[in-house]
């Protein structure tokens, strides 16, 4: 573990000249004993074993095959390098690893999650040697007798080692072992200055004033300051030997959510001996837990405001090779931002992130949920050593996120707690101190500025309970319940949520996976599941597809099997819709919900709302209407009436109009109404939709006084320059009776150098569908009502030549004649 920042040193990532050799497991001990002969692959670094058989031809990720029976040496030579001190970093090696440097083994790495640093002496020449020893022994190895087994995972042997349980879940992801090198080898000269144990805490006070503190190991002989927004504070001697600055910034601009503001960043730099080092961008924030009013709640107040957090559980960029820089997040957490997420969780199934994953959610205002490597197992909290490893690895990870305000909470794992009561164990036995304290502990000492929450789900009579604190909800989902129950179940906030398998567009199963859906071997591979279960998310999308649009499954995908995969399309984005906005309303216990997950390990119809390519979902269009911070929602409330919720989570304050109209056949006005209104910044408004009709209508079809006069109410947000900022529909006799052989007209327009097309009919469309070889709309999927017209931005894909105009095809569920445009 390294806990010391070299100050304008000379780094160099060690990336080229790699190369790869797999041997016997134990065979050989020493590079030394190497057969000479032996078939060398080269090998990129960072980088994965399977990623450079890949690379090699030598490897298929679609059929994975085992790489945890063998030895596994990467060899690079170290002639030339210039003779002198410097420091070897290895920032993640998978897992178990002997590093040898000139043939003699200089340390011994036994966890994924924890970097090591060398310091060595360079000669001008040798040998860098890196053995990643097979796992299979060390999974087979005996421990403490586990007094409950996850059925999620292959090898129950993990709960032992310190790696991630990506690749060794049936039914969850494809089984492709992390081995190697999978965070970058760097060799650093030191320069003059270093630090040691660097601690920031960049605080907002409730009356906005910046309170930072710097601290770290004490420095004999040198004169040191911090400054930050043109302020300096030198660092002063405390009690425990460490050196301590503090800066007061009255007046700061903080750091928000995007959701709810900008998410402001500032330089942090330090001076020593008058030599200046930037220490990164830090932003100013306050987390708090909310409880609710009766306690038992559970939700996040940043900079003293209540925020509903919404987002996605991330899985992983790349499964072959697991990257870590920025580039490789980039395109992914751009399409969170786009989708208006302002969380990110990464649960405890997967690996942690590099800090580089951190800094852009610190410029796009994404929260980060970091579940701690724990999940599901019984570990072995007694044995000697093993919390001290855990603790080291928290330290290892929070010290390269000092400062980071993107880090929101920190769970202490994922399904552990959930696990063992489940199983009907006492609370003693799987809730103890190791989540409740140790791992508290270590992570209030690393960053005490954060939320910790002991294990996800947690709080209520049962870890589970979705009542209480935090739970894991497939009330809607995986456990078939009317979409009603998102509201009876009480939801207090959902770390995950929703999941179904999510059909990709019809261009990603074309390039992909084009095979005949649901019943083909190779399409069922895709379908995620739990292991030993007799159904699979596909059966739970099937079942909400019967239910929401009054149509046969099985008949549907026998006779019709594109519509059938459109209607697929179209339920998971109703559903996610729904239930978002029943949790959004005025008045929900709901603080938060992330949907499981963001994106997919491998292209077919997995969980995630984006596809392994990148390619958006359905869902993913639906949840960036249903998470706009200003939105207008349709609320179903029985003999009570239609309710319109009006919400503006942001800092400003709005003029704007709501619509509403309901709509016979789909295109005839019944009866209609607006109001303006000023929407106060951080303002929620409820309004019966009986208070702007002016007299009593029955909305919601729920009094039944002769046949329904309407199949469909729709409700819009206008601002003051006319442009729509939000649509909400109602099916007050269901999606099929407003189901409408709908003509759509279009335009396109090319202004400034980018692409537009605007959108206009005479009778509602549902789920309508846009599809461009060349470009990706910035909505699609969506629902489209007589009165307005729709104007959507064309994004280029990339390669796309920017002289390309426009071509594509337009479908809606009302009718399947493909339309083309342009």
């Amino acid at each position: 573990m390294t806990g010391t920042i070299y100050l304008g040193a000379d780094t160099r990532p060690l990336e080229e000249g790699w190369t790869l050799l797999l041997t016997e497991a134990g065979r050989y001990q020493v590079p030394a004993d190497l057969p000479r002969a032996a078939f060398h692959i080269p090998a990129s670094v960072p980088g994965t074993v399977a990623g450079a058989l890949t690379d090699a031809g030598l490897y298929d990720p679609a059929h994975p095959s085992a790489l945890h029976d063998k030895d596994v040496w990467y060899i690079r030579s170290l002639d030339g390098e210039a003779p002198g001190p410097a420091i070897l970093r290895f920032e993640g090696l998978a897992t178990i690893a002997d590093i040898f440097v000139n043939n003699v083994l200089a340390h011994t790495c036994e966890s994924m999650f924890q970097p090591v640093d060398l310091s060595i002496d360079l000669s001008g020449s040798g040998e860098l040697v890196i053995c990643f020893r097979a796992l299979q022994p060390h999974l087979e190895r005996k421990g403490p007798r586990a007094r409950w087994r996850p059925r999620i995972v292959d090898q129950q042997g993990l709960r032992l080692v310190r790696t991630t349980l990506l690749g060794h879940m049936p039914g969850w992801c494809p089984e492709i072992h992390p081995v190697g090198p999978y965070r970058p080898i760097s060799l650093i000269r030191p320069s003059r200055d270093a630090i040691s144990n660097l601690r920031i805490r960049a605080d907002l006070d409730e009356f906005g004033t910046g309170q930072l503190s710097v601290e770290l190991d004490e420095q004999e002989g040198t004169e040191m300051a911090v400054l930050c927004c043109g302020r300096t504070a030198p660092f002063e001697r405390t009690s425990n030997g460490r050196l301590t600055a503090r800066l007061e910034l009255p007046g700061i601009a903080a750091w928000w959510p995007r959701t709810h503001g900008t998410p402001a960043l500032h330089e942090l730099t330090l001076a020593v001996d008058g030599r200046i080092h930037s220490l990164g961008l830090i932003g100013f924030r306050r987390i708090e837990i909310d409880r609710g009013e009766d306690g038992r709640g559970f939700g996040l107040k940043v900079n003293g405001v209540p925020v509903f957090c919404r987002g996605a559980v991330w899985t992983n960029a790349d499964l072959l090779r697991l990257p870590g820089t920025a580039e490789t997040y980039a395109p992914w957490l751009a399409k969170a931002a786009e989708a208006n997420m302002n969380m990110i969780r990464i649960g405890g199934t997967m690996t942690y992130e590099s800090a580089d994953f951190f800094r852009l959610c610190d410029r796009l205002g994404i929260m980060v949920w970091q579940d701690l490597m724990f999940a599901n197992f019984d570990y072995p909290v007694s044995e000697a050593g093993f919390p001290a490893h855990a603790v080291a690895e928290v330290e290892a990870l929070l010290a390269t996120l000092q400062g980071s305000p993107s880090l929101a909470v920190v769970a202490g794992g994922s399904e552990v707690f959930q696990q063992g009561a489940m199983l009907g164990l006492p609370e003693g036995v799987w809730k103890g101190d190791f989540f409740t304290t140790t791992l508290a502990d270590a992570v209030s000492a690393a960053r005490p500025d954060v939320a910790y929450v002991p294990n996800s789900p947690y709080g209520g009579s049962m870890p589970f309970a979705v009542n209480e604190g935090v739970t894991h909800y497939y009330g809607v989902g995986a456990y078939q319940r009317p979409l009603e129950d998102a509201r009876r179940a009480n939801v207090r906030f959902a770390a995950e949520c929703l999941a179904f398998a999510n059909v990709p567009q019809q261009r990603t199963l074309d390039a992909q996976l084009p095979v005949p859906p649901v019943h083909d071997p190779r399409w069922k591979a895709r379908v995620p599941r739990d292991r030993g279960a007799s159904w699979d998310f596909e059966d739970v999308r099937d079942f909400y597809l019967g239910e929401l649009h009054a149509v046969d499954p099985v008949e549907l995908r026998r006779t019709d099997p594109a519509s059938y995969l459109d209607y697929a399309r179209a339920t998971t984005a109703e559903v996610v819709t729904e239930t978002f906005g029943e949790w959004r309303r005025t008045g929900s216990s709901c603080h938060g919900g992330l949907t499981w997950t963001f994106q997919d390990l491998e292209a077919g119809p997995g969980w995630g709302i984006i596809d392994a390519t990148g390619e958006p979902k359905s869902t993913w269009y639906a949840v960036k209407r249903a998470f706009r911070p200003v939105q207008i929602q349709l609320i179903d409330e029985g003999t009570n009436g239609l309710d319109i919720h009006v919400l503006n989570e942001t800092g400003i304050s709005q003029s704007v109009t709501v619509e509403i109209t309901c709509l016979r056949d789909g295109s005839q006005p019944v009866v209609s109404a607006s109001r303006s209104m000023s929407l106060d910044g951080r303002s929620a408004h409820r309004i019966a939709a009986t208070d702007l009709f002016g007299a009593f209508f029955d909305t919601t079809y729920a009094y039944r006084f002769g046949p329904p006069s309407h199949d469909v109410t729709v409700a819009r947000l206008i601002d003051k320059q006319g442009v729509v900022l939000s649509e909400a529909f109602h099916f007050p006799i269901g999606r099929k009776a407003a189901r409408h052989p709908a003509r759509i007209d279009h335009v396109f327009h090319h202004i400034d150098g980018l692409w537009w097309i605007e959108l206009s009919t005479q009778q509602l469309a549902q789920s309508v569908h846009l599809d461009f070889e060349h470009f990706r709309p910035e909505d699609d999927w969506f629902h489209l009502a007589p009165g307005r017209t729709k104007r959507i931005r064309l994004y280029p894909r990339e390669g796309a030549s920017a002289s390309l105009a426009p071509r594509g095809t337009l479908i809606h569920l009302g009718n399947r004649a493909i339309q083309t445009l342009g």
